[in-house]
This record gives structure tokens, sequence and C-alpha cells, in this order.
């Protein structure tokens, strides 16, 4: 009787899935971070790339099989997302690693057994592919599994054969593939026909190290790396036409339907791409913002804004105006919080960011369309690069966007120039730049395939005796250095800490007996020191015996502010939110810096009830408890950790008892007396939805006060006042200076009628027309404008353009026309003196009748002039 595969839901083909390898004796490893380690790549794009340094042999594994359920996101494929049947940015890599136990046959065995067995798929029913040169397992498929020849598919390198990169680790691959229609027969069978068949499982056996050469050599432990989509087995199993239908998306599409007043299923075909566009972004911002990702212009972060700003389009493509993207959140955290309890966790992260994102750009929105709408009326066959700039750099309105509607409208937008108007930009606004050797990198990735981890004993010693194992200079390794010599030195063991968690490195010395050699800072690569200094005397070569020395005093105060940091997250959660998350931190010796997440900023109030808090806990000398134990057993304690830090299976506790407790692998106080006292320097915000509070704790006070003090002394002596009274004086100050500010405008605004009312008998008559451009001097951009208003009206049916140099190196533009300009001319002041400004290096724009520019290029101003007038004159003769 032929098999029926069960209906089986999204979180229980994951559970099974995990289950089958778990009673293989693989552990169950939780999904890693959408934010990589791997600093090459912005996003977790594939289920192995958390296990890429142990697959490339710069880590050790931390079990021999193991199996996870992977947050993906992938955007190379994004004008996809929605159009086809299973393309998407976020999803699920379920998959089983072996590293270096079992191989092929074993992986071939159970994905057919897992494929057949437990999720239930008809044999007739699936293809298994090779690469066309691994006859082996081709026999495995063939003789182990039983498939008939002419059913295993040889494919090429590029469908069936994984490379980490162009060297290292290597290996072919086998994809089985689901038949949606075997009455088509075995006689032509195409992979890639994708309305017939769907790849759900991959299975990567790497077993070759490539060279630079080319040549492929047998690796000494072979790995098994698998994937298997998610989406792609729901379809399968619950019998729906494409991913977007299953049930791990289709409530989103379903709440966003609701949203627009829609049926999903009874909608036209452009309407049901855009709810598969907003079921698929929504539920991928989501989770990129759960794993610490916000929106910025750059990175990752704008790969969040990017989608948020496609969900908010798409909206209004189906009729939803206004705010929505919390409503449709809300079922996108609801699906996944079983599998990720963090995106509950952090819903209120999540609902801030993406409300403000979604407000933000809805402004953006608007104004955008207008302008495209207006390009588009007049016709075009394309819309050109530099309109597609000017929204894009005027206006905010990416660029994207821009070639989405164009395509809607059945044009194109002139990418070629575009790019040349952004290069132009670039060139102007080119400052300097940092280049960054990689060659120390280089030789480091070396050195940690020959030497052991270096050993750290610095939590309980400040000295200790060790041997030098490498020594590099200029990125190269060296065996010997001389006095004067810049020098990175690896030790067999080191009291020097190594920055890593947002604590400096330590400083001090290494001595021996004939050798001193100054550490200045001290760097982490791996499980790698690399102590950074100079040596001072005698000669230093790989092998002699020195001692380690930290400097003591650096590392107190370093103690001090970084146990002070651990105290302020405990008082922002305690006074400001319970739900406040650390982003990011650094501790030196002089200060400390923690950013948090926070939509709003923390109040004068709050940040006197946070520092009087923490200097209370310092006084009241709660002692540290240190205790290293298993992860899960320090999060049941109820340990905070870093959001997004990788943490290995036993984790170092900082307890400081009923006040706070963090996973930790920093160096402290042993006491929080020994802090002495804290006062917060700064809160700011430095991105959306990020907050950064800067402070200083314990010795490093004492500069910081000795500083404010001799200010406060010059001050009182330069306002011959008591440092009590400083404020007051300034304040009178300030209000003496804002009533000359006034008094100041309003003369250069009598000035600028003055000017423009001479002005008057300098404009042309061309036609029923009036025209005037000119140039009035050092005249600030608001009188500028002020003038131009003023002539217009004067004149009547008019063009005037006025310019001003009020700074040596900046020049002002105003464009003021009638409405038989803008209106009869069809000529736009904004348009047109955003054009004129790129004469002169800059920019700008505005309303049809009324627009200003700027510029950075004065030399350029009377060419740009003269441009405007011949350019006008044109315009109002034709």
């Amino acid at each position: 009787m032929p098999k029926t595969p069960p209906n089986l839901t999204g979180p229980q083909i994951r559970e099974q899935f995990l289950n089958f390898y778990a009673q293989r004796q693989h552990r169950i490893l939780p999904s890693a971070s959408l934010v990589p380690e791997d600093p090459t790549v912005l996003l977790t794009i594939a289920g192995m790339l958390p296990f890429k340094p142990i697959f490339l042999g710069q880590r050790p594994a931390p079990c021999d099989r193991a199996t996870t359920s992977q947050k993906c996101i992938r955007t190379n494929d994004i004008e996809n997302v929605g159009r086809t049947a299973r393309h998407h940015t976020f999803f699920e890599m379920l998959g089983n690693f072996s590293f270096g136990d079992y191989f092929k046959k074993e992986a071939i065995a159970w994905a057919w057994e897992l494929s057949t067995e437990v999720f239930n798929l008809p044999p007739e029913r699936l293809i298994p592919s090779v690469f066309r040169e691994d006859d082996e397992a081709f026999a495995i498929w063939r003789d182990e599994i039983g498939i008939p020849e002419h059913r295993i598919q040889r494919m090429d390198e590029a469908d069936n054969f994984w490379v980490s990169g162009p060297t290292g680790p290597c290996g072919p691959c086998s994809e089985i593939y689901y038949d949606f229609h075997p009455e088509q027969g075995d006689a032509v069978i195409d992979l890639e026909d994708d309305t017939r068949f769907i790849e759900f499982y991959n299975l990567v056996f790497m077993q070759y190290n490539r060279d630079s050469d080319g040549n492929l050599t047998p690796l000494a432990k072979q790995n098994i790396d698998t994937g298997l989509g998610l989406e792609r087995m729901a379809q399968i199993l619950q019998k729906v036409p494409n991913n977007y239908e299953t049930d791990l998306i289709l409530p989103i599409i379903q709440t966003a339907a609701q949203v627009a007043g829609l049926d999903y299923f009874k909608a036209n075909e452009t309407t049901q791409v855009s709810l598969k566009v907003i079921g698929d972004h929504v539920r991928a911002v989501v989770h990129m913002i759960s794993d610490g990702i916000t929106a910025s212009n750059t990175d990752r972060g704008y790969v969040l804004r990017r989608l948020i700003r496609r969900v908010v389009r798409h909206g209004r493509l189906i009729g939803i105006e206004g705010a929505f993207m919390n409503r449709v959140a809300e079922a996108a955290i609801a699906l996944a919080e079983s599998a990720y309890p963090q995106v509950r966790e952090r819903q209120g992260v999540i609902f801030a960011e993406l409300e403000r994102e979604e407000a933000q750009f809805l402004k953006t929105l608007s104004r955008g369309e207008k302008l495209v709408a207006e390009i588009l009326a007049q016709n075009p066959t394309q819309i050109t690069g530099s309109e597609a700039f000017t929204l894009y750099d005027t206006y905010g309105f990416p660029l994207e966007l821009t070639e989405e509607i164009a395509t809607e409208q059945g044009i194109t937008v002139d990418i070629a120039g575009f790019e040349a108007e952004m290069a132009q930009q670039r060139d102007r606004a080119r400052a300097s730049h940092t280049t960054i050797d990689l060659t120390i990198q280089a030789s480091l990735d070396q050195l940690a395939q020959a030497l052991h981890p270096t050993e750290f004993s610095g939590y309980s010693q400040l000295q200790a005796p060790a041997e030098v194992v490498a020594l590099l200079q200029a990125g190269k390794t060296i065996a010997t250095a001389s006095p004067g010599d810049t020098v990175q030195i690896l030790l067999d063991t080191t009291p020097f800490y190594g920055e890593s968690g947002g604590q400096i490195g330590d400083r001090g010395y290494l001595n021996g007996e004939d050798s001193l050699i100054a550490i200045s800072d001290v760097q982490r690569e791996g499980g790698m020191f690399i102590h950074y200094g100079q040596v001072e005397r005698g000669m230093v070569k790989v092998g002699d015996r020195l001692t380690a020395t930290i400097d003591r005093t650096c590392r107190r105060r370093v103690q001090a502010n970084h146990s002070a940091t651990h105290l302020l997250q405990a008082a922002l959660k305690l006074i400001v939110d319970p739900t406040i998350g650390q982003a990011g931190s650094l501790v030196d010796f002089e200060r400390l810096r923690f950013d948090f997440n926070l939509n709003r900023a923390v109040t004068k109030t709050e940040l006197e009830q946070i520092e009087a808090q923490i200097n209370q806990w310092i006084t009241e000398a709660h002692p540290a408890e240190v205790e290293v134990m298993p992860i899960a057993a320090a999060k049941a304690k109820g340990a905070v950790a870093m959001f997004g830090e990788k943490y290995g299976d036993e984790v170092r506790v900082i307890d400081f008892p009923g006040v706070s407790m963090e996973l930790c692998g920093g160096t402290h106080v042993s006491n929080t007396a020994e802090i002495g006292a804290f006062k917060i320097i700064s809160e700011t915000g430095i991105s959306a939805g990020v907050r950064r509070i800067e402070a200083v704790a314990g010795p490093a006070i004492l500069d910081y006060l000795a500083v404010r003090d001799r200010v406060v002394r010059e001050l009182g002596d330069r306002f011959k006042a008591q440092p009590e009274e400083v404020v007051e004086r300034v304040d009178k100050l300030q209000t003496d200076l804002k009533a000359a500010q006034k008094e100041l405008e309003a003369l250069k605004g009598e000035l600028a009628i003055l000017k423009s009312d001479q002005l008057i008998t300098e404009a042309e008559t061309v036609g029923e027309f009036r025209l005037l451009v000119a140039h009035l001097g050092d005249l600030d951009p608001k009188s500028l404008q002020t003038a131009a208003e003023r002539l217009q009206q004067k004149l009547g049916e008019s063009a005037v353009v006025l310019a001003s140099t009020p700074e040596p190196d900046k020049v002002s533009l105003v464009a003021a026309f009638s409405p038989a300009i803008y209106q009869g001319k069809k000529l736009q002041a904004g348009k047109f003196i955003g054009g004129i400004a790129k004469l002169c290096g800059g920019g700008g724009g505005g309303r049809p009748n009324l627009a200003q520019a700027g510029g950075r290029d004065a030399s350029q101003l009377p060419a740009a002039l003269a441009a405007a007038k011949a350019q006008l004159l044109a315009a109002l003769t034709s």
C-alpha cells in the first residue's frame, strides 16, 4: 500500500528531526544568532556557518555529532520573494553534523530513513543527486539504499560540490529531491524543473583540502554537514502549493490581509505577492531585531531597514494606510516563541524598533511617491540617474524602491547614471581612510594551527613565568627582536588579560635576565593572547623564559570600571526598565561605556537615581562570588548574559549577591567597596533604539573631578564669581546673547528688503515674464529666501534666482517662481535650483514655487548663475 506522508505542523517537523538525530547520539545545540561570529559574513546565511571554525580547524568541536535548527537570513534573491513558491529572506535550516565521526554511508542511510520512515515520504517520489565524480556516494545510493541507477542523478561541480572558499575544506554533495508529479515518469528527470521537483535535503561530504593551485588532498578528519529546509518539508507534508501557505508563514499573511480588509485566498495574484512579501519580511525582521540588530544605513542594519521599508510599501500597495507592522509582528512572535522564546522576551524592543522605523519611512514614502509620480507624469521611458539620485540623496528615498515603482510602470532606472552621481558625491565627501594590515592575521592563522592555546592565569596571578613561543614583526614571524623593535609576542601562559567582552587588554612588562619588553596592549585571536610591545633592553628570542608582570594600578582601575558596569546594568533594569539589554560596552583604565536597548532617553531624575543606587551598593560592600559552571545552570540561577555574545558549555559567573549576577570572563573587584565611587558623565543616543551611558569609577573619578574643579575655578575667575554663582552668570549671558541675535536677525531682514528693492530695476523682461538672477554678497540663507520671495511678489509673473556666499566656502541659492512659471511652463523651483546647486558641489530642493539649495564650491558660483540665467531664458522663450 502506498505511503501517505503525515500532515505535520512546522514545530512537529522541527521536533521530529532533532529527536531523530538525538536518538543517534547527536547533541541538540541551540540556534546561533543571526549575527555571526564570522566577520566576513553580515548575517548567518546557512546552518553550517556557526560550525565553520570547526570545519576549518580553528576551534575544537564541542562534540562528535550535533544537530540544530538554525535561523538563517539571505537577501540575494529578495526580488523573488513572494513571486516563487519557495524563496525567502528568513528560513530555518535543520541540520545534522559529524566532526570527524561518521561519514557518507551513515549520512545517506539516516537521511533516507528520516525521509521515508519518519516523514513517510514515498520512495518512488524521491530522487537523489550526487557529484558526477563521486562514485562512492553513487554506489551507496544504488547498493545500500536500493535506488535504481537511472534515478540517481550525477550533477556538475557548480551544483554538487561544496567549497568554503578558494582554498580550504571542501567536498562533494548529495541532494534529495521530492517529485510533485511522479506520473510524468522517469524517462526525463530534469531537477532544474522547480514546478515538478524541490530539493529538500543536502548532504555535504567534507573530505578534501583544496590548495591555492586547486589540488585536492584528503582531510585527516572527514566531516558531514547537512541541511534540510524546514519550510520546504512543511510544504511537502502539509500538501500546499507553496511555502507561504504552510503554518509557518500563513498566519502572518492572514493577519496582514485582515488589517487590509482582504481575503488572501480570494485576492488577485499581485495582491497575494504583496501579502507574501509582508509575511516573509515581517518574520525576518522580528528575528533580526530579537538578535540585537537595529536599523541603520550600513551593513546588517541596512538589510533590516530595507526589509522594513519593503513591508511598509507593500502594505501601501494593498491599501493599508498608516502604521500596521506591530499587529503583523505579533503574529510572527506568537509563531516563533515556542522554539525561540527570546522573541517574546524582547517583544518591547521589537515593537519599538518597528514603530520608529515605520513612522519614519511612512513620511519618506509619502513624499517620495509624490516626487516619483511627478516624474512619471512626464511619461518618460526611463527615470534618469540624476532623478534617482536626487530622490535618494535629498529625500531619502531608496534606490530599490524607485526601481520597484519603475518596474511596475514598465520603465527602467538609469542605474549607471545613479552610480556616477553617487561616485561624484563620494569624491566630494572623501575623507581619510584607515588601511588595515591583514598580514598579521594571516600569520596568526598559521600559528594557531601549530601552537596550543595560551593558558591564562590572570584571575589569580599578577605575575607569572612564561616562555616565548612565537614572535611577530610587521606581520611576519621572526626568531629574535632587538632594542627598539615593536613586536607581537605569544607566550605559553600569561597573567595578562587579552581584550574581550568589552574590557581592554592589560599593560605591563616582560622581563628576562638581560631583556625588558614594555607591553602596551594584549589582544585575543581565538585561543591565543598576542602581547603588543616594544623591546626596551636586550635581545628577545623564541624559547626565552621571561617573567610576565602586569601593571597593578591599571588592573585595579579596569576592575573598578568593569564591576561598576555590572552594577550599572542592574540599576538600569531596576530603575528604568527590567527588559533593558546590553548592546555593547567598553571598559578601560579611564572610564566605562555601556550601550543598551531603550527607545527613549533616560531622564535626568532617573540618572540621578541610578547614580545614587550604585553608590549605595558600593558603600554596602557586597562581596563578589565567582564560580565556573555549566551554562544551563548559570541561566537557571538567573545570570544575565550579554545578548548576542557567544558562550561555551562552561561559563564564568560574577555574582554580587542581591545586586547583580552576570556571565563574564573579565576581571573584577573582590568587593563593591573596592570600587570607591561611581559618577555618570553622559547619556546619549547612538542609533535608533540604542542609548549610551559613559561613566567613571574608582581612582579614575579623582582624575575626572580634578579636571572639572579646574574648569569651575577658571570660570569663577573669569566671571569674578563664586563657583555656585557661575550658572547664574552663564544664564544671563545666554539671555543677552539671544536678545542680540534677535536684533541682528531683524537688522538682516531689513537689509535684505533694502537690497531686494534695489534689484527690481535690474529685472529683465522676457516676453510676458520678468527674470532676475543676482548675487547678494554674504547674505545669510534665511534673509536670502526673504529677499527672493519679496522680489517675486513685486515682479508678478516672474522667475527669481538669488545667490549669496554667507561663508568663504559656502554657497546659498534660492529660486522663487510664480504660478505661470511652475504651472504654465512646467518649471519647478525645487528641481531647477537643485541642478544649479550641483554646479557648486551641492544640492537641494523644495516646493515648485520656492526652493533653497546650497553648495561647497564658491569659485563655481559665477558659472552657476550664468547657467541659471541661460536655462531660464531658454525655458521662458520656448
